[in-house]
């Protein structure tokens, strides 16, 4: 990987941490928790590998000097995946979150959910758009674990595939009919293609 597309993976995994990471603390979800601190990992590992090749790149004074300014944006980076492996933390250490903050957070987020589509479920084969998924559940697909790799900020071409790990976010009933969705347990007939917001 280069430097330019190791910092584009750490931008793109630091954003998505901290969204898991408030969601974790506000719904005390260790699922979330543990992707964080999986994540968090990763991010680490990233920024050891752009040092690396900074160093192996800076053939003088003044490369050196250009370079610095990459390595100070990987380490803010790394200083943001940090802090939400720290909110992650307390989730796996038992933290319960004051009612002040789920105020706060209840203004901004609803709901996570994690679910791993089965090779039974309508949503495997289908890309995003064609799904409706937001319309219909009101839930947000931010991320996709496919293997051992990541699809961040997916669109309405990114197909979905059986055994693919979603990572959306939206409203606890639109979470609930995503669960149903992935297990094949209901059918895309059965959820209109607009949420009733009633």
């Amino acid at each position: 990987m280069s430097i330019k597309n190791l910092l584009i993976e750490m931008k793109n995994l630091s954003e998505l941490m901290v969204d898991l990471a408030y969601s974790a603390v506000l719904f005390n979800s260790k699922a979330a928790a543990e992707e964080v601190i999986e994540l968090e990992n990763k991010v680490n590992a990233m920024n050891y590998e752009i040092k690396k090749e900074s160093l192996v790149a800076a053939r003088s004074y003044e490369d050196a000097e250009k370079l610095t300014a990459l390595l100070e944006i990987a380490e803010a980076a790394e200083s943001i995946a940090n802090a939400a492996k720290d909110l992650a933390d307390l989730v796996i250490t038992g933290f319960k979150p004051h009612p002040v903050f789920k105020m706060v957070m209840e203004e901004s987020d609803k709901s996570i959910v994690r679910v791993t589509i089965d090779e039974s479920s309508e949503l495997a084969n289908n890309t995003l758009g064609d799904l409706l998924l937001v319309n219909r559940t009101g839930m947000r697909v931010i991320a996709i674990r496919r293997g051992i790799s990541w699809i961040y900020g997916p669109d309405k071409h990114t197909t979905l595939l059986a055994n693919d790990t979603l990572i959306l976010k939206g409203t606890e009933a639109g979470a609930e009919l995503l669960e149903k969705l992935a297990t094949g347990a209901c059918s895309l007939d059965d959820i209109p293609e607009e949420l009733d917001e009633d």
